[in-house]
């Protein structure tokens, strides 16, 4: 425990783990004025100094997120609940080409932007409008804001979104058209503004389409515009492109890296695509994981700086007829119908209708996505998991469900379970299984960089909260994969290297005193709960999921501590951080 009460620490008798990959060693860490002075053993205390005895425990940089969205989340949830109470102490958002800045005046294209964003990441639309001050146009302005207006418990950096980007620009024609080339002369001016004030990089998103079908506004971008861009970032040392590319819908990500590695060939960039597939079906199935790494090692042999994005836990597909892209990312748009409806007296109408119910069952046969949760075969596996009004039964599933009320299909016995159940109830799918081997091949590799996770997003399925510590509750200390040296350099050091971000990352002398304190038989990832604490823009609040804390011991963020004495502090910190 921790005594005395300055703002100078040591952390003494811990185990060293410093995020480099090398071997752990007992030690101290001394901290001054929210950096790291001292390294070593034996450090003796000096006067007025809190101590914090770490015997026992492994003593660690803070644990980092790659790939979260709390762009919006943060303006509302300045806890990052529940981050701090599993290690982490930087997060970076600004992923899949999604941002809130720059925005144009234009109101209609700004809400257009939140649309877009609340669509693909499940995040409600009425808080983006209502907890954020929307006082900037620009991407510095937006940094100027968020550094003036917001204070964490966790260090962040944010890419620019091309998105955004191109829709302060073009307006509603960029889902339409290729930029004209003063358009394309304007997006690079203002992404060379926004990597001077300390933007990431830039991200874009080869993959999604909404939920009218519709390809996202990057997906018309051509060769020009993307060459323009990637001029940019070539001028600015330590910037990176961030791209996600389609593994699952039309799997036309080896013909995107292709044509990425191409519009660069003459250029030093950094890039990191989203990248190499870790599910079964994905390598066994679908056959997209053979060429990517084929293109993977390709980059490597080749001496790019091109980084594959990975999650070492599979993707969380929870269903939900309020707010979720899965029916639509299904291609089931006949079930999108109740999500678009407004209202529940509308979306139980819909449900009820019988001509609705014959299309939804056509729909769940005919049109979904081989991989999607609906085919047959599939579907009835679904998990009935979380209801709103008790009414039940929940931890059963589908199939059994349809079994017990005698159901024609699976569609009618979900439809039936959610109006029993209520409209806030929701339906999981059982996790995909994941290529093991493919994840520790990447966690060692130097040209990827894992622990994407969503966090922020998807607030109804959980993503993204506790499951970093995964690689050390589950791939170290239950199945033996990976060292723990391995394992926190993959959480760190690693991460920190690939966005350029060198003061923090590694317990270093002159670094930042981001510092995370674990017991390894205290930590677990527990079950999820519900909490009430998103604005619904009417004054209420609405519900997502969340976890207990790991617990870490401690968690502390430039010299403070986030999370102490099994809680989170009151303490923020956090500073943005930009490449160096």
């Amino acid at each position: 425990m921790a005594q005395g009460n300055s703002q100078n620490w040591l952390i003494q008798g811990g185990t060293v783990v410093d995020g480099t990959g090398a071997s752990s060693f007992a030690g101290d860490v001394r901290i001054r004025d929210g950096v790291i002075a001292e390294l070593g053993p034996n450090l003796e205390p000096a006067a007025g100094e809190t101590v914090f005895a770490a015997a026992g425990c492994v003593v660690a940089p803070g644990f980092i997120e790659t790939h979260t969205h709390f762009d919006g989340a943060m303006w509302w949830d300045t806890s990052l609940d529940p981050l701090p109470g599993f290690g982490v102490t930087t997060l970076v958002m600004g992923n899949c080409g999604f941002g809130v800045a720059p925005v144009p005046e234009d109101e209609a294209v700004r809400k257009e932007i939140v649309g877009i964003f609340s669509f693909f990441e499940d995040i409600p639309e009425p808080p983006f409008m209502s907890e954020l001050p929307w006082d900037w146009r620009s991407w510095p302005e937006y940094k100027e804001s968020m550094v003036r207006n917001v204070k964490l418990p966790a260090n962040y950096a944010a890419f620019c979104g091309h998105i955004a980007l191109r829709l302060a620009v073009m307006g509603l024609d960029a889902w339409e058209r290729a930029a004209t080339p003063t358009e394309i002369e304007t997006m690079a001016a203002m992404l060379d503004e926004a990597l001077a004030a300390g933007a990431l990089g830039l991200s874009s998103n080869l993959f999604d389409h909404d939920g009218s079908d519709r390809p996202v506004p990057t997906l018309k971008a051509d060769d020009a515009e993307f060459r323009a861009l990637f001029e940019v970032l070539a001028k600015h040392q330590g910037s990176c492109f961030q791209v996600i590319v389609d593994v699952f819908r039309a799997m036309t990500a080896p013909e995107s890296m292709k044509r990425i590695a191409s519009l660069t060939e003459d250029l030093d960039i950094r890039v990191q695509w989203g990248g190499l597939p870790t599910l079964v079906f994905q390598r066994d199935m679908m056959g997209i994981q053979a060429p990517l790494i084929e293109l993977h090692e390709q980059f490597k042999r080749e001496g790019r700086d091109f980084w594959t994005a990975f999650a070492h836990i599979p993707v969380t597909t929870t269903i939900s007829v309020q707010s979720s892209l899965i029916f639509a990312q299904s291609n089931d748009y006949v079930w999108h119908e109740v999500v678009t409806a407004e209202g529940d007296e509308a979306k139980i109408a819909l449900m009820r209708d019988p001509d609705w119910r014959l299309r939804a069952r056509e729909s769940w046969d005919t049109q979904t996505f081989e991989f999607s949760p609906f085919p047959k075969g599939r579907a009835e596996n679904l998990i009935l998991m979380n209801t709103d009004n008790g009414v039940g039964p929940i931890n059963t599933t589908l199939g059994e469900y349809q079994q017990q009320i005698g159901a024609e299909h699976p569609s009618d016995a979900m439809t039936e379970w959610l109006i029993a159940n209520g409209l806030e109830s929701t339906v999981t799918m059982p996790a995909f299984e994941m290529d093991l081997d493919m994840v520790l091949s990447l966690l060692r590799d130097p040209k990827a960089v894992g622990n994407v996770s969503d966090a922020g997003a998807h607030g109804q399925m959980l993503c993204g909260g506790g499951e970093n510590i995964k690689l050390l509750t589950e791939f170290v200390t239950r199945d033996g994969l990976l060292t723990l040296e391995e394992a926190v350099h993959g959480l760190t050091g690693k991460i920190a290297e690939h966005f350029s971000l060198h003061d923090c990352g590694e317990l270093r002398v002159g670094r930042r005193a981001d510092i995370t304190v674990f017991d390894l038989d205290e930590i677990e990832v527990g079950d999820m709960k519900q909490v009430y604490d998103v604005p619904d823009g009417a004054g209420g609040h609405t519900w997502r999921w969340t976890r207990d804390a790991a617990p870490m011991r401690l968690t502390m963020v430039n010299g403070e501590p986030t999370f102490i004495d099994g809680k989170s502090t009151a303490a923020r910190p956090g500073a943005m951080l930009q490449p160096s």
